[in-house]
C-alpha cells in the first residue's frame, strides 16, 4: 500500500519543521549546551509539527553523534531506529484511550526501569488535555521529581484544559499556525518531487483551506492527486465542496447592491453544484475579513489573487466598518447554526436577508389589499434605499390623543404600546429589537422605565453600544417623552411586594394586572 503523502514527507530533521523557528532555535540551543528539561509542553492547532518535533526532540536528546550540534545526525543506530519505529525507549501514548489514573499508574511504575538502548526514556503523550483529573494529579508528583533518565513531551491542541499544576512543572512551546505563503511553498516542493501537476493556483486554495495546518493541506494535495488527472481550480472546488472566488464576489455584490434575486440565485447555484452551503458561509466570512484587513490599512495581510484583491479594495470603498463587523457577526452566527440542517441553506438564506437590513437596503415587498370584511389599519411602510438614513426612519406617531398628558399615566402607555414600539425599534435596528423580544417592560421606577431580561448575557447585550438610545427615542416618538432606562436581570413573578411598594400604586398594578416582575434594589434587600 502507497504511504500517504503527510507521513511519507514527515519532519525528521530540525530543517524539515516548517514554520515555527522559534521552537526550533530554543530547542537546538538546549541539545548544543545539553541542558533539556526534563518536562516539554508543546501547544498549539492541530498539523503545526507538534508530535514530529517531540519526536525529533527524542532522537536529539540520544543521538550518539559526539558533536551535540549536529543532532540528530539521522545516521546512528539510535536515530535509524527512532525513524524505523523500532526504538524501545520511545514511547508514545494517545491520552484519549489512556485517560484513568490506572494508566498514569502503570506508567509511573514502568518508569522507573533502565532505558534499553538510550540514554534517555522519553514519553510523548499526546492529546494530554484528555487525562481525567485523578490522572492528572497522579502524573505531578512524577513531573516534579522524575527518574534522571526520564523525559516527557506533552502535546495537546487545548492547552487551557490542562491544570496550572501541571504546566507550572512544564517547558512551555506554542506552535504557531502556518502562513500561506509557507505552506504553498512546501506544497510545491512535495507536487514537483511526487510529480503532481497541479495549477499554482490551486495551491493557494488548498493553502486558505488548511486555515493554517500544514497536515491538512498535505492531506488536501493527496486527495487531489488520486484524480489522476491535472489539478485544476474547478476540479479542487469540486472535490473540496467550496465555491470559487467568483461565486462569493457576486454573492457580496448582491448585498452591497441591495440584489435579493442575485443574492439568493447565486448561492442556490453554489448548492446545485455540490458545494457546501456552511463551507459557502465560511468563505464569506473570510472575505468580509479580507475587507476589514483593508479598511484597516493592513492589506499585507491579505493572501488572494490580483485580481480579487483589486475587488476587495473596491469593497472596502462602499462599506463602513460598522456595517462591516455586522455582517461579520451575521454570518459567523449563521456557520454555527445547525437548527436549519434540514434545509442546509437555511441559515444561509437568513443570515443574507438580515445582512440587507443589516445594511439598510432592503426593499419593501408591494403592498396586500385587505382581506374582504376587514378593515386593519396599516402598518409604516419599511425603509427602503430611496428612504433617508435609518435613524431618520423613526416617524413620529400620530398619536397626540393617546399620549399620556398626566405623567402618572406613562408606564402604562408604555406597556400597552409595547408592541408598536418593537415594531418602530425593527425598522430602525433589528438586532436591537431581537434583543428586547428577550425582555419584559415591568413599569417605571424611580423615572426609569424598568426592562426585565432572561439573563445577564442578553441584559450586557442591550447595555452595549446604541441599543439604550434606539430604544428611548423610540418610545420618545410614541408618548412624547424621553425616559431612562434601567436593565435587570428578573426573577420569578412575585405577587408579595415589599413594604416600600404602594399597593395601590402603579408598580404593584403592573406586577398584579399586567404580568410584570419585581426586583428588589440593593438597599431594599
Amino acid at each position: 500500500m502507497t504511504q500517504v503523502l503527510y507521513l511519507k514527507w514527515r519532519p525528521g530533521d530540525w530543517s524539515e519543521v516548517i514554520g515555527q523557528d522559534h521552537i526550533i532555535t530554543t530547542l537546538k540551543n538546549a541539545i548544543r549546551q545539553d541542558r533539556v528539561s526534563h518536562a516539554q509542553l508543546f501547544s498549539g492547532p492541530r498539523g503545526t509539527g507538534k508530535t514530529s518535533t517531540a519526536r525529533i526532540l527524542a532522537k536529539a536528546v540520544n543521538c550518539l553523534a559526539e558533536d551535540l550540534t549536529v543532532r540528530p545526525c539521522n545516521e546512528c543506530a539510535h536515530c535509524q531506529s527512532v525513524n524505523q519505529g523500532g526504538f524501545l525507549d520511545l514511547i508514545e501514548i494517545d491520552a484519549a484511550s489512556n485517560t484513568s489514573v490506572d494508566d498514569v499508574r502503570d506508567l509511573r511504575e514502568k518508569i522507573n526501569f533502565s532505558p534499553n538502548q538510550g540514554r534517555y526514556k522519553v514519553y510523548i503523550i499526546d492529546e494530554v488535555h484528555m487525562l481525567s483529573k485523578p490522572a492528572f494529579n497522579a502524573l505531578l508528583k512524577t513531573l516534579e521529581e522524575p527518574p534522571s533518565h526520564a523525559m516527557f513531551i506533552l502535546a495537546t491542541t487545548e492547552v487551557h484544559k490542562i491544570p496550572i499544576t501541571v504546566i507550572s512543572r512544564c517547558q512551555r512551546h506554542d506552535f504557531r499556525r502556518i502562513s500561506v505563503p509557507e505552506i504553498v511553498k512546501q506544497l510545491e516542493t512535495m507536487a514537483a518531487s511526487e510529480a503532481i501537476n497541479v495549477e499554482k493556483d490551486v495551491l493557494g486554495l488548498i493553502a486558505r483551506q488548511a486555515t493554517g495546518s500544514l497536515r491538512d493541506a498535505i492531506s488536501i494535495l493527496d486527495q487531489l492527486s488520486s484524480a489522476e488527472q491535472k489539478i485544476t481550480t474547478d476540479l479542487a472546488h469540486q472535490v473540496l465542496g467550496t465555491s470559487p472566488d467568483q461565486a462569493v464576489l457576486n454573492f457580496v455584490d448582491a448585498i452591497l447592491k441591495a440584489d435579493p434575486a442575485g443574492g439568493l440565485n447565486t448561492l442556490h447555484d453554489s448548492a446545485e453544484r455540490g458545494n457546501d452551503p456552511a463551507q459557502f458561509t465560511r468563505q464569506v466570512i473570510a472575505y468580509f475579513r479580507n475587507v476589514l484587513l483593508m479598511l484597516m490599512e493592513n492589506p499585507d495581510r491579505i493572501d488572494v489573487p490580483s485580481d480579487v484583491f483589486s475587488v476587495i479594495e473596491k469593497h472596502s470603498r462602499e462599506i463602513d466598518i460598522k456595517d462591516l463587523l455586522d455582517l461579520i457577526r451575521i454570518f459567523n452566527a449563521a456557520v454555527n447554526d445547525r437548527g436549519g440542517s434540514w434545509q442546509p441553506t437555511l441559515p444561509l438564506e437568513m443570515a443574507f436577508l438580515e445582512a440587507l437590513e443589516t445594511t439598510g437596503k432592503t426593499e419593501s415587498p408591494p403592498a396586500r389589499k385587505p382581506a374582504a370584511g376587514k378593515s386593519k389599519q396599516e402598518k409604516p411602510a419599511k425603509q427602503t434605499k430611496a428612504s433617508p438614513p435609518k435613524k431618520a426612519a423613526i416617524q413620529p406617531a400620530d398619536n397626540t390623543q393617546d399620549k399620556p398628558s398626566d405623567p402618572e399615566q406613562k408606564p402604562l402607555t408604555i406597556l400597552q404600546q409595547w408592541d408598536d414600539i418593537l415594531e418602530r425599534v425593527r425598522d430602525t435596528s433589528p438586532s436591537t429589537q431581537g434583543i428586547l423580544n428577550s425582555c419584559k417592560p415591568l413599569g417605571i421606577k424611580d423615572n426609569q422605565l424598568v426592562l426585565s431580561f432572561r439573563s445577564d448575557a442578553i441584559k450586557e447585550k442591550m447595555e452595549k453600544g446604541d441599543h439604550l438610545k434606539i430604544c428611548q427615542d423610540v418610545i420618545e416618538k410614541v408618548i412624547g417623552v424621553k425616559i431612562p432606562i434601567l436593565c435587570i436581570v428578573g426573577g420569578k413573578d412575585q405577587s408579595d411586594l415589599p413594604d416600600s411598594v404602594d399597593p395601590d400604586g402603579l408598580v404593584a398594578a403592573v406586577v398584579r394586572d399586567l404580568g410584570g416582575t419585581y426586583v428588589l434594589d440593593q438597599d431594599e434587600n
